[in-house]
């Protein structure tokens, strides 16, 4: 009997993609029995705890649930693929189309939770700062799902650059809003949200997209967002989350890990770090860090207006995008942009009056 791996097309249905056959694999990947990396639960005894970039802000937080490192292979092919291990990413692989030359992304999953990780792709409407997935092929333990190639990730940018200058934070943070709002607009909750998450659509890093849904959270009711769950990066969780003892706001702890991203991007480092991890978390659930007096007035606004202690006071996704630090004169945004193609529409804020919505920020 001959082994064949199943390629789903992308016609989502209420549960499962339809199912047709797919071409045979030249060689199957499914003797790697490693599952898919787990985000660790939140904990006081490890984790990134720098407050500079030189330390990965994706660390796990949890102690003994250290990442192992993927074992090496060399290429490997499943259907019209040609795959080759990322050393630095676990459980990805790049991917080339060897019918029609297409580079690609792909992702491995256990077969008994891919399901469940792909479900928000065939719920959220297509959006250009959200992945999609371009094909999925199954094996008989292992799910091969293939999304677009990036050029990078936020984090390794920001690491590069140190920080960045207003002008060029506005632009790529508006892309970040953008793909959150339309998230929350559609009832998914992304946690755990970090510069790392967010990737490079092109090689010039003007296009920034969210680089996959696969820990967000689907709400049932999408008026209800409430959540206990514990999972997440140190420098980006939210007070409530460490606070532990109430149901929480899922989006507005999402828009705090946004404050957080905006401040690194503009700083350089964490707005709140130390090397104990107890202390750490004592800063984040006071609440309280200094912004540096180099910051625009609108941009320390805007950061005040997301990292607000109570969630209640932190801006939407919504409000987010009408604040006034995006309100970039057209002709400095289009020099800022030169070749970048964005269409009229993605390019309009919506209209604010300062004067009678001042009190939404600040």
């Amino acid at each position: 009997m001959v082994n064949r791996p199943i390629r789903m097309n992308l016609q989502w249905s209420s549960r499962a993609p339809c199912i047709r056959a797919g071409r045979l694999a030249h060689k199957r990947l499914d003797s790697d029995d490693q599952p898919p990396a787990k985000c660790a639960r939140l904990s006081a005894e490890a984790g990134d705890t720098q407050g500079l970039l030189g330390t990965s802000p994706g660390s796990p937080v949890s102690p003994g649930l250290t990442s192992v490192p993927p074992t090496h292979q060399g290429p490997s092919s499943i259907g019209s693929y040609l795959l080759l291990p990322l050393a630095d990413r676990e459980c990805m692989h790049s991917a080339m189309n060897t019918d029609t030359g297409d580079e690609l992304l792909c992702k491995v999953f256990d077969m008994g939770v891919y399901q469940e990780k792909i479900r928000a792709y065939g719920i959220l409407p297509a959006h250009k700062n959200v992945a999609g997935i371009r094909d999925i092929i199954l094996g008989e333990r292992k799910a091969y799902v293939f999304l677009d190639k990036d050029f990078g990730d936020m984090h390794t940018l920001v690491k590069s650059c140190r920080r960045l200058d207003e002008g060029h934070a506005c632009r790529l943070f508006r892309q970040v809003a953008l793909a959150v709002a339309h998230c929350h607009q559609a009832g998914i909750v992304l946690g755990d949200l970090k510069l790392r998450k967010f990737v490079f659509a092109d090689d010039k890093r003007t296009q920034v997209r969210l680089e996959s849904l696969e820990d967000c959270r689907v709400l049932e009711d999408p008026k209800d967002d409430s959540m206990s769950d514990t999972h997440g990066c140190p420098a980006y969780v939210s007070p409530e989350i460490l606070s532990g003892s109430t149901p929480y706001s899922g989006k507005m702890a999402d828009m705090w890990s946004l404050g957080v991203m905006l401040y690194t991007m503009l700083v350089g480092r964490y707005p709140f770090h130390d090397p104990d991890p107890a202390t750490l978390f004592s800063k984040i659930r006071r609440g309280q860090c200094c912004l540096p007096e180099g910051l625009s007035p609108k941009a320390k606004c805007l950061l005040q207006s997301l990292l607000r202690k109570e969630p209640s006071e932190r801006l939407t996704a919504t409000e987010l995008l009408a604040h006034p630090w995006f309100h970039v004169p057209p002709s400095s945004r289009e020099a800022a942009l030169g070749d970048q193609e964005v269409s009229s529409a993605e390019q309009t804020v919506p209209s604010f009056d300062a004067e009678e919505d001042d009190n939404l920020f600040c």
